[in-house]
C-alpha cells in the first residue's frame, strides 16, 4: 500500500484532487476530518482543538489503511495540522510529528483561486505565500519525501497522477 498525502496551504485544491483521483482510479480517499471538526465545533480553535482533529485525522487513516488499498490518498494529515498550529499559535507541539507519515507528499502551491468556503481563514496573497512556506517547513521538519504541485488543475492533476505513477513502479 502506498500513502500519498496532500498538503498545503488553504484553498489549493486538495479535496478536489482527491475526489478526481477517486472517480478517475477507484482509490480510497481520507478526508480531512478538520472541516468536520469545524463545522461542528466552530472555528475559535485552541491548541487542543488542533491535537483532537490530529487525533481524529490519525483514527480515519488507520482505519482506512486496515483495507490495504494498493493506493490511499490522504487529503491532509497530522503534519498540516502542524502547519495550522504554527499559523495559529506560534508553535507546533512534537506530537504532531509522531503520527505515521505518508510514503509522499504532494505540496500544492497558493496559485488557483481563493475560494471561501466558511471554515477558511488565510485568504490575502500574503497569508496564503506564509501559509505555504509554513506547510513546506513541516515537510523539511519532519524529513519526509515530498513533490510540488502547481499550475490549473488540469496540470495538477497530471503532475499528481505522474507522481503516484512513479512510485507505484519503484514499488513494484
Amino acid at each position: 500500500m502506498i500513502r500519498v498525502c496532500f498538503h498545503g496551504a488553504e484553498s489549493t485544491g486538495k479535496s478536489v484532487l482527491s475526489e478526481r483521483l477517486h472517480r478517475r482510479f477507484g482509490w480510497p480517499v481520507v478526508a480531512e476530518y478538520g472541516r468536520n471538526y469545524a463545522e461542528t465545533h466552530g472555528l475559535d480553535f485552541t491548541m487542543a482543538d488542533l491535537l483532537a482533529i490530529a487525533e481524529g485525522q490519525d483514527q480515519a487513516m488507520r482505519a482506512a489503511a486496515a483495507t490495504r488499498p494498493e493506493v490511499l490518498v490522504l487529503d491532509t494529515d497530522p503534519l498540516m495540522t502542524a502547519a495550522w498550529a504554527e499559523m495559529l499559535f506560534g508553535t507546533v507541539p512534537d506530537v504532531l510529528f509522531d503520527y505515521t507519515k505518508a510514503d509522499l507528499y504532494l505540496l500544492f502551491a497558493p496559485d488557483v483561486p481563493w475560494i471561501e468556503d466558511g471554515t477558511r481563514f488565510f485568504g490575502s496573497d500574503e497569508a496564503r505565500a506564509r501559509f505555504a512556506e509554513v506547510s513546506e517547513a513541516m515537510l523539511v521538519r519532519a524529513d519526509v519525501p515530498y513533490r510540488r504541485v502547481e499550475g490549473d488543475w488540469d496540470a495538477r492533476e497530471a503532475q499528481v497522477v505522474e507522481a503516484i505513477e512513479q512510485i507505484l513502479v519503484t514499488r513494484v
